[in-house]
């Protein structure tokens, strides 16, 4: 385990924040992959959401120097064989069951498992998983309630997702226990569809600025 999670944390350390991304076209993946890039968010998270989320994995991976891919939403063994085919770096999900657990256990891919209660962290911490996501982070209880788990939980880190935006994200990046965020604000589904790729840039250029 300690092997996985400093290859986790290798790809988490990059920036302090995660594109979250819902991709619709395959095709376009590779340029917004380059755009985010560009702009220095290198570990991008593709969630398995819609048809085209596995071949955008597959074309980033194939195509697009400098970027960690991983795949988010991952729900099931089935899932995370495909990904890992597909060429993910790293898996996310949104929360945590025994069948993802093996999964990951028989894996060299690290796994990004998620939890939204001390109860869950706990239970995470006894598997041996020292980082993981909070999801969903707004609505979980946010910044306030990752500050009081910093105590009594030391030693864990989060990446917390789920309504993170600019405005808030440094909320979340001031807190000792939160190594970066998630969000979908970089990559807003108005300039994908215009393929307004420097705006995207911009968008990532500013998010990698943020304290981490």
């Amino acid at each position: 385990m300690g092997e996985k999670t400093e290859k986790l944390l290798s790809i988490l350390k990059l920036q302090p924040v995660v594109p979250v991304l819902i991709v619709d076209d395959a095709k376009s993946a590779v340029l917004l992959a380059r755009a985010l890039v560009a702009g220095g968010l290198k570990a991008i998270e593709v969630t398995m959401r819609t048809p085209a989320a596995l071949d955008a994995v597959r074309a980033v991976a194939a195509e697009v120097e400098g970027a960690e891919v991983g795949a988010g939403t991952i729900l099931n063994a089935a899932h995370w064989e495909a990904a890992v085919e597909a060429g993910s770096k790293f898996i996310v999900s949104p929360g945590t069951t025994q069948e993802l657990l093996d999964a990951a256990a028989d894996s060299e891919v690290p796994l990004l498992p998620g939890a939204a209660t001390a109860s869950e962290v706990m239970a995470l911490r006894e598997e041996g998983y020292q980082v993981l996501k909070f999801f969903p982070a707004e609505q979980a209880g946010g910044a306030a309630l990752l500050k009081a788990l910093s105590s009594p939980l030391a030693g864990t880190l989060f990446c917390p997702t789920g309504g993170i935006s600019l405005k808030n994200a440094n909320d979340y990046l001031s807190l000792p226990n939160v190594i970066c965020v998630g969000g979908s604000w970089v990559a807003p589904k108005e300039l994908v569809a215009a393929g307004d790729w420097a705006g995207i840039t911009r968008l990532a250029a500013e998010a990698a600025g943020l304290k981490a």
